[in-house]
């Protein structure tokens, strides 16, 4: 019989991603999202999660085996964030437990589990890198542990399994996501191009120098869709990284190559996109008028602040996925291949010339 998956947030990086692979694999999937993009193969679920009473009734009669939850809300403060992302989780879960239906619950969170959030980002003791699984949560307040709170609750009380999935910084493709390197990048290495400035690395010396990894959203689905299919990966936290490890001196190069541009030398010192690209809305819309792009707000493509965040840090921040690879979990993707991947198809979208 087909199994149904209900992703939440499925207009996002994650979501999209993992919507697709589910349809690709037979799947029946209803994707949550406030504003659901038109996906092929994927039955749209409109749904506002701060409205508890409207989501039970976008819910009615939905029978998911699985549920995705690949979404969040950015609030104020951390307080806030707890509050409100916690509630979000506890809403989706209440409002599909009528139904009985759910085997496995799937949770993305990310590093900040090991990090800190974004008041305390960073700060304080840290975990030695690379970050495992075992490693004890922060004695700080942080979101991601109150949404796997949520899901410890709901799991004890309505007996379905469960996994959390933290991802590093996730590159795909997702119009008006929060948190977007690689569409920031691509939009960051096409006004280098345009308008002659140097495509220059944002960030710290100990994030040019030292050794990290990142996380493509095809690889994050096919980690989502197998521990929801295996049993022994039920009721477990994992990393979730593509496998290779990379530095940005070596990946900056590369990137700025595929634009055709000379990458800037790096002299140590961080010049945040959030200050390079600060009066960039207008040469945006006029380049998009010009090149015929659909998508003329570069607020739209860019989340400087995320990628400032990033490659800001002033640790080396590396993932253990030693656990995952334990269970069986083998696929690989090279960091590379998914950034070329994903600026090919932004032009091929006509997000970017």
């Amino acid at each position: 019989m087909t199994k149904t998956a209900l992703v939440v947030g499925a207009s996002g990086i994650a979501g999209s991603a993992t919507a697709s692979l589910l349809t690709e694999q037979g799947w029946s999937v209803l994707g949550l999202a406030r504003r659901p993009a038109d996906q092929a193969g994927v039955t749209p679920v409109a749904a506002d999660l701060h409205d508890p009473a409207a989501t039970q009734s976008a819910l009615a009669g939905a029978r998911p085996d699985a549920v995705f939850f690949t979404t969040w809300s950015r609030q104020a403060t951390e307080a806030e964030n707890i509050r409100v992302n916690a509630a979000m989780v506890r809403t989706v879960l209440d409002a599909v437990r009528p139904a009985e239906s759910v085997a496995h619950v799937a949770l993305v969170t990310g590093l900040k589990h090991y990090l800190g959030p974004f008041e305390s980002y960073g700060r304080g003791t840290l975990p030695q890198t690379p970050f495992r699984e075992d490693q004890a949560r922060l004695d700080i307040d942080n979101f991601y542990y109150a949404q796997e709170d949520e899901v410890f609750a709901a799991a004890a009380r309505d007996g379905f399994a469960w996994s959390v999935h933290r991802p590093h910084t996730i590159i795909g493709k997702a119009v008006g996501n929060a948190m977007n390197m690689g569409t920031t990048l691509a939009a960051y290495a096409t006004l280098c191009r345009d308008t002659g400035r140097p495509f220059r690395f944002p960030g710290s010396q100990a994030q040019w120098d030292g050794l990290t990894d990142m996380t493509s959203a095809r690889q994050l689905a096919r980690h989502l869709l197998w521990a929801t299919t295996t049993p022994a990966a039920a009721n477990e936290a994992f990393n979730v990284v593509n496998g290779d490890v990379f530095r940005w001196s070596w990946m900056w190069g590369r990137i700025a190559g595929w634009f055709g541009i000379d990458a800037a030398p790096f002299d140590g010192s961080v010049l945040p996109l959030e200050v390079q690209m600060k009066d960039d809305g207008p040469v945006w819309r006029a380049l998009a008028a010009r090149q015929g792009l659909v998508e003329p707000d570069l607020a739209r493509l860019a989340s400087p602040w995320h990628t400032d965040a990033d490659l800001g840090r002033p640790i080396e921040v590396m993932t253990d996925m030693g656990k995952s690879r334990r269970l069986g979990f083998t696929a690989y993707e090279p960091t590379n291949d998914a950034f070329f991947d994903l600026f090919a198809q932004l032009r091929a979208e006509r997000l970017i010339p």
